[in-house]
């Protein structure tokens, strides 16, 4: 049984379906998302498609994070003044994925909003804390204000080891040089798929990573 984590997958389906497929999920795994499903990427739909499969599954348990890139995406939903900016720009590609127009968001399926309802705002292990973007080192995660848990650099000075003394493991600061960021209290796992890198899944126990772009092209190592 391994507690995985995969970093900002952002519509890339090719790449995922190509780390799954190189993982090999096993009965009793963990796998958590952390988020920004959506956007920038060709296919937001099949990202969706996939994971919903995933958490229909009763052999392995997916622990969905909600991103910011998700967030703005209900967001639009739910206000669509609060959500113009994201669909101007963002939200364009991954309606684009459904083959509908910014007027049409109500015809998103119901399963994929649910879906991205569902996704929790962090999720905490024996020595692991998951959240997308980063936590203030004195707060417990429950306490975390929104702005933390889904917009702020984990270069941010505001960051740094938490209280816990469990790791942090995030996204959202994304590393174009596609190589994993390990600042020791914290490892992000954004490697910029969406930008022609990679996407990374991490076994918590082993440390190994595996890694994938939207070629289908993979590389494994481990983090230090």
């Amino acid at each position: 049984m391994r507690l995985l984590a995969i970093g900002d997958i952002h519509g890339c389906a090719d790449a995922l379906d190509a780390l799954l497929e190189a993982v090999g999920l096993r009965f009793g795994d963990t796998l958590v998302t952390l988020g920004d499903y959506v956007d920038r990427g060709p296919d937001s739909r099949g990202v969706l498609r996939r994971l919903r499969e995933l958490a229909a599954r009763d052999d392995l348990s997916l622990v969905p994070i909600l991103g910011n890139h998700d967030q703005m995406m209900l967001d639009a939903r739910r206000d669509p003044a609060a959500g113009k900016d994201w669909l101007t720009h963002y939200g364009v590609k991954t309606l684009a994925s459904y083959d509908l127009t910014p007027g049409d968001l109500d015809q998103v399926p119901a399963e994929d909003w649910a879906f991205l309802e569902s996704c929790r705002p962090y999720y905490s292990s024996e020595r692991f804390l998951f959240v997308h973007a980063n936590a203030y080192p004195d707060l417990a995660l429950d306490e975390q204000p929104e702005f933390m848990l889904r917009w702020e650099s984990i270069l941010s000075s505001s960051g740094g080891p938490h209280s816990s003394g469990k790791t942090l493991v995030c996204g959202h600061t994304s590393q174009k040089s596609g190589e994993v960021l390990n600042l020791g209290h914290a490892i992000c796992l954004d490697t910029h798929a969406c930008g022609g890198g990679w996407l990374s899944c991490f076994d918590t126990a082993s440390r190994q990573l595996w890694q994938t772009n939207q070629a289908g092209e993979l590389r494994r190592g481990w983090v230090d």
